[in-house]
């Protein structure tokens, strides 16, 4: 196979193709002129699924694609594209917002394990009652959620096995699949970000009663709570191995059930953000084999910002499986910037490309008719004086659905052999509030696929996650 050429399709962005099969002749016509290779397809975002679930709750496909009008036959979306794909030689990749439920508070995962499945910060308070999903106060006057909403906690009992449970459904239906993709595979943002537990500033999440007797029994420590920040660097250490320990465990028991199957991960752009304040460790991901590729959501109109992403990740010793998660929506009326960036990448092989997303793409003739052109050379990337990141979308915009733009890249320079910290935390310094993304990630947006930076896409990149109304599929990023 060449070089990939990837697209999100948000569940619930502004096409929602597979609730519209006859939508289906529009997407294969994109896909045909865009030279896509593969398509990251949202059916997995706030706990509902697009296809026969026990564990989730199918509503969406059980509406949409089980009733058809009086006389026709049942018609199942995900089982359309899969079949236009396998005759167009595209590959399909379930997009899957694992730990964001969105604003879903009746969730069957989370009626089934309780509560305390959902993460709790370090003054005990679970994200269930934050107010409008927002930091609660004093917390609310100094730091915002990057992407409000509601996470699972990675280390909580089962939360592992009950995922697992529900892909397993999807991928034993569908064999056709091609590939797993996880958005929303991190803890939650809070902006400002904070480099670590011990440095007390910020609000750290994951702090409920069971995950803290638990890491009593692994470690032999008292977990942090409260205003105490004693063993605040092992506490984050521990948080990191659970979400791997959790990637590995959904990872391999995917690929047990489908052999071939390939796992893959829409992740925060700045690598040693995502590594020390969302605990996602995508890097070690590549290099232990956890994922068989990673899609860092580079969403942003700044040049500089893009070319040095690029750069790095070009010279990567695991660059052949990194596939650039572009923001293309933040050009709808200036395409040829657009394809400066795909130029920017694919000028650095052996890196692949990720286009954040179509439902945004297809409301945009200009940009349509650019990418339609995108194998012809485009112009450099140009640097534009007062032009910077924007926050973004999915996990999984939602591709998100949803994201804004992604929150990796500056790397954070830390004191290497900090004592652990105890006492009260350090006095927040107010801060500008952040405006709103525009669109979800795949990982998390409205639209967003592919968590669509950090704010969750319409479609988790906005489903910012890339998806339909929060952001989602693709993560959105957040602003640097």
């Amino acid at each position: 196979m060449g070089r990939p050429r990837a697209l999100w399709v948000l569940a619930e962005g502004s096409q929602r193709v597979l609730e519209h099969p006859d939508r289906l002749d529009e997407l294969f016509v994109d896909i045909a002129a865009f030279e896509i290779t593969d398509v990251f397809v949202q059916v997995y975002r706030g706990g509902r699924a697009w296809f026969p679930s026990s564990r989730a709750d199918s509503g969406p496909y059980e509406r949409v694609f089980r009733t058809g009008a009086p006389g026709e036959e049942p018609r199942d979306g995900l089982q359309l594209l899969l079949d236009r794909a396998a005759a167009a030689g595209v590959r399909v990749h379930a997009w899957v917002n694992v730990l964001s439920l969105s604003k879903n508070r009746e969730a069957p995962i989370v009626r089934e394990l309780g509560r305390d499945a959902v993460l709790s910060d370090q003054r005990g308070r679970s994200l269930l009652d934050y107010p409008n999903f927002e930091a609660p106060a004093p917390e609310g006057d100094y730091y915002r959620m990057g992407t409000p909403g509601l996470y699972l906690d990675p280390a909580f009992p089962g939360v592992a096995e009950y995922l697992s449970e529900t892909f397993d459904e999807l991928l034993t239906q569908y064999p056709a699949l091609a590939g797993l993709h996880f958005d929303y595979i991190r803890y939650p943002d809070v902006l400002p970000f904070s480099p670590g537990l011990r440095f007390g500033v910020g609000i750290s999440l994951g702090h409920g009663a069971a995950s803290r007797a638990r890491f009593a029994r692994e470690t032999g420590l008292v977990a942090p709570i409260g205003d105490s920040l004693g063993h605040g660097s092992r506490f984050d250490d521990w948080r990191r191995e659970k979400l791997t320990e959790l990637v590995a465990y959904v990872g391999n028991r995917a690929r047990a059930a489908r052999p071939g199957l390939e796992i893959s991960a829409a992740v925060i752009s700045y690598a040693d953000r995502a590594y020390l304040s969302l605990f996602q460790d995508w890097r070690g991901w590549l290099e232990e084999g956890l994922i068989d590729f990673a899609v860092p959501m580079l969403y942003s109109k700044d040049p500089r910002i893009v070319r040095y992403g690029v750069e790095h990740y070009a010279g990567l010793p695991y660059a052949d499986r990194i596939w650039v998660g572009l923001g293309s929506w933040l050009f709808a009326d200036r395409p040829e910037r657009a394809l400066a960036q795909l130029s920017e990448v694919e000028s650095r092989p052996p890196l692949g490309v990720a286009l954040f997303s179509w439902d945004s793409i297809r409301q945009s003739d200009p940009l349509r008719t650019a990418l339609a052109r995108s194998a012809e050379p485009a112009p450099p990337l140009q640097t534009e004086a007062h032009e910077f990141p924007i926050r973004s979308v999915s996990d999984s915009a939602e591709p998100s659905i949803a994201p804004p733009a992604p929150a990796h890249g500056d790397a954070l320079s830390l004191p290497g052999d900090e004592p652990e910290v105890s006492g009260a935390p350090l006095a927040p310094v107010p801060v500008p509030p952040v405006p709103a993304p525009s669109e979800t990630s795949p990982s998390e947006t409205t639209e967003t696929p592919v968590e669509a930076a950090i704010a969750e896409p319409a479609a988790d990149p906005a489903s910012v996650e890339p998806s339909g109304t929060d952001p989602s599929p693709i993560e959105p990023p957040a602003a640097p």
